[in-house]
């Protein structure tokens, strides 16, 4: 967990529907197959999406016991998805917390490396534009051209659309697939102390412009993650 936003780690267990789809997704790729938007209005999404033609599946509600470390309760959230397949890059849905401070708990939210916010996500893909209109429709945000990168901002952060040639150029690495989920933008509290984190635990640092550094992920786990200061703006690939 995050201070703002938070990072969440799967692996397919039964024989669910959802576990057929993500062991499917992690044939194509190890790494990041889903982002979930937060709202405060899932019904009013389910609505949005419908008429802007992604045919959303009923919302769901689930929970799941949470350790408080006093006791146990139950975390409560709903969920907005639509078919799968629909968004190419992987499971896209909406998110409501009922019960956020369950997860949000204060002895998660500190680490070592000094991340303290989700404030990105880099998705490879053929089309950037096209990607990106797409994702408009679907979160209701405008997509706007920054530079050769598309991005939609998000109340706390944004969407990078990228093609393979950009990625190569400013990060220095090639998509497993197309289109790619590549990775996520962290906001450290303490970048230097970021970076030394990083580099005493053995794991390569690349510095890339306004003191942000790229971590290559290990094949466990797949993809990229970027560090960056505080109000940093918006990561530029020209």
């Amino acid at each position: 967990m995050l201070e703002r936003g938070y990072l969440e780690f799967l692996t397919p267990t039964g024989d669910t529907a959802v576990a057929t789809q993500l062991r499917a997704a992690i044939k194509r790729y190890v790494g990041v197959h889903l982002v979930a938007f937060g709202t405060a209005a899932p019904a009013a999404d389910h609505a949005r999406l419908e008429k802007a033609g992604f045919a959303p599946l009923a919302p769901v509600a689930l929970q799941r016991e949470i350790n408080t470390g006093a006791g146990t309760e139950t975390a409560r959230f709903t969920i907005v998805r639509v078919p799968p397949g629909t968004m190419a890059e992987g499971r896209i849905q909406f998110c409501q917390h009922h019960t956020p401070e369950l997860l949000w708990q204060e002895r998660w939210l500190a680490h070592p490396n000094r991340a303290a916010g989700l404030t990105g996500v880099l998705l490879c893909v053929a089309d950037p534009q096209g990607a990106a209109q797409r994702y408009a429709r679907y979160t209701g945000l405008p997509a706007q051209l920054s530079g050769s990168v598309w991005r939609i901002d998000t109340a706390r952060g944004n969407l990078l659309f990228i093609d393979p040639e950009t990625l190569e150029r400013g990060l220095d690495d090639k998509p497993q697939s197309l289109p790619w989920i590549a990775g996520y933008i962290l906001e450290s509290d303490d970048i230097a102390a970021s970076g030394d984190f990083l580099r005493k635990s053995g794991t390569r640092v690349d510095v890339l412009g306004n003191r942000r550094l790229l971590v290559k992920l290990p094949p466990a786990v797949g993809g990229l993650a970027i560090f960056e200061p505080r109000n940093s703006g918006t990561l530029n690939f020209d």
